[in-house]
């Protein structure tokens, strides 16, 4: 007999969201940004993206409110707005990227437990994929116990992780030289030494730091799962201004401590390296101790965000039945176990090349960007079709994350549009699947319309990436 499902407080919604977010990339973010801006383009690029994110985040929070609903999460309100196939792309793409996400996750634990036992290399040798095979089972085995065991555990690291975080925030502080910060404030070169233009800058920047909010969708993807309703929006809003602060400080700050070439030239993780600088051998330890804490921290996150976007979608019938499958303890058993074997399955793959890993992580950041857009994109439709006014507050905000999202896109390059269409057009053989056997119509009209054009993407996104020697 299963037990009584124990929902969700605003405190876990908030833990899994900033687990979701602050991963390992955090602790290198200064580095990033320092090779592509001078320190007033990082603020600008800051306030450009906290613009365009935080315009997202409303979006996600207004729909929770007006369709209550909706609680499959995000791709959700892309099925709402625009059809099934849609959400059915949008959710796709989303379960692709968290499930690589969690590959990630596996080798660079090991990367940065090198750092204390050099016997696992780069993270993607045999003693390294049998440490990262033996935590997956085991973040495994306490998911299958319970939503709230899990989220406890989650809620210790995101405390764990962010101890070492606000230690160096601190030590920036103390650490700071101001000649340093405003010299070439607007001045930037790259790795060899030629000057970047602002625009440039500006561009590099706002496309490195879209990447790193990847998760603050994590209270929305729990909506069903909460003690109030109420507490998804407040968890995301509250997510996205923590998350935001901290990597502004860490990021800005960091050029009061070393020049924008120093910071490009150093190791990983460069925040070990400023910390060192600032208070000696100690910095590096404690920020070595973080980068492992935050890894797995993010780990435990992301695997909680695809079983329950994997469980939401099947309850949706978008997903084949036994991803909807639960256990005593309310947790959907067969969408854990799934995901751990297909996580197994690519930790192994390193055995015999790390190639397939370098297209997959690609693949990851190209994909995320579909769910958002239709975020943005129903945001503007539910109000139209709740006779708000044309500039209403609702209406305009949605623009604004809409022109986000599609500069994003056309930013990105290419080859970030011929992967994401590479990994929709597969996922169309199991939305095939499940139309049969439920017994239900295919595609509306447009969507055949919309099929056959993914299709012919599809067959030139083939012959684009060979043509860029990626096969």
């Amino acid at each position: 007999m299963a037990k009584e499902e124990k929902k969700l407080g605003l405190f876990s919604l908030v833990g899994i969201i900033t687990s979701a977010i602050i991963g390992a990339g955090v602790f290198n973010l200064m580095k990033e940004m320092a090779n592509t801006a001078s320190v007033g383009v990082t603020i600008i690029g800051w306030l450009v993206t906290g613009l365009g994110m935080g315009a997202l985040v409303y979006c996600m929070q207004r729909l929770s409110l007006k369709r209550p609903d909706l609680d499959a999460g995000i791709f959700s309100y892309a099925k709402a707005g625009f059809g099934d196939y849609i959400g059915f792309n949008a959710i796709w793409g989303y379960w692709i990227s968290v499930i690589v996400a969690n590959v990630a996750f596996g080798t660079l634990l090991f990367s940065a437990l090198a750092y204390f036992f050099p016997i696992f290399g780069n993270g993607q040798n045999i003693p390294s994929i049998i440490g990262a095979s033996f935590i997956l089972w085991i973040i495994h085995y306490v998911i299958l116990k319970g939503l709230d065991k899990a989220t406890l555990l989650n809620t210790v690291v995101v405390i764990a992780k962010l101890v070492p975080i606000l230690i160096f925030i601190i030590c920036l502080f103390f650490g700071f030289q101001k000649e340093l910060f405003f010299s070439n404030f607007f001045v930037a070169f790259d790795m060899n030494q030629t000057t970047i233009s602002i625009l440039d800058q500006l561009k590099g920047t706002v496309l490195s730091t879209v990447w790193v909010f990847i998760g603050i969708e994590g209270a929305i993807v729990f909506s069903g799962r909460a003690k109030k309703r109420s507490d998804v929006g407040k968890a995301t809003i509250l997510g996205f201004i923590a998350v935001t602060l901290i990597y502004i400080c860490i990021t800005v700050f960091s050029y009061g401590i070393f020049s924008q070439s120093q910071l490009q030239s150093l190791p990983n993780p460069a925040m070990a390296y400023v910390l060192e600088d600032i208070i000696g051998k100690t910095g590096a330890i404690i920020v070595n101790i973080g980068v492992i804490i935050s890894i797995f921290g993010a780990w435990i996150a992301t695997t909680l965000l695809a079983e329950e976007v994997a469980f939401q979608a099947s309850i949706s019938q978008l997903f084949p039945k036994i991803f909807s499958k639960q256990n005593k303890n309310n947790v959907p058993a067969h969408s854990v176990t799934i995901i751990t074997l297909i996580v197994q399955l690519l930790l192994l793959s390193f055995l015999i090349t790390d190639e397939a890993y370098s297209v997959l992580s690609k693949l990851s950041s190209a994909t995320i960007l579909l769910p958002y857009t239709c975020v943005a994109l129903y945001q503007i439709k539910l109000s139209l079709q709740q006779n708000e006014k044309l500039f209403s507050k609702d209406i305009l905000v949605g623009g604004l994350a809409s022109l986000y999202i599609f500069w994003l896109i056309y930013g990105s390059g290419m080859m970030y549009f011929i992967l994401t269409i590479l990994a929709l057009c597969p996922g169309t053989l199991m939305y095939i699947y499940v139309k049969k056997k439920n017994s239900m119509d295919l595609f509306t009209k447009y969507e055949w319309v919309l099929f056959s054009m993914i299709s012919l993407l599809f067959l030139y996104g083939i012959f684009q990436f060979s043509k860029f020697g990626m096969l």
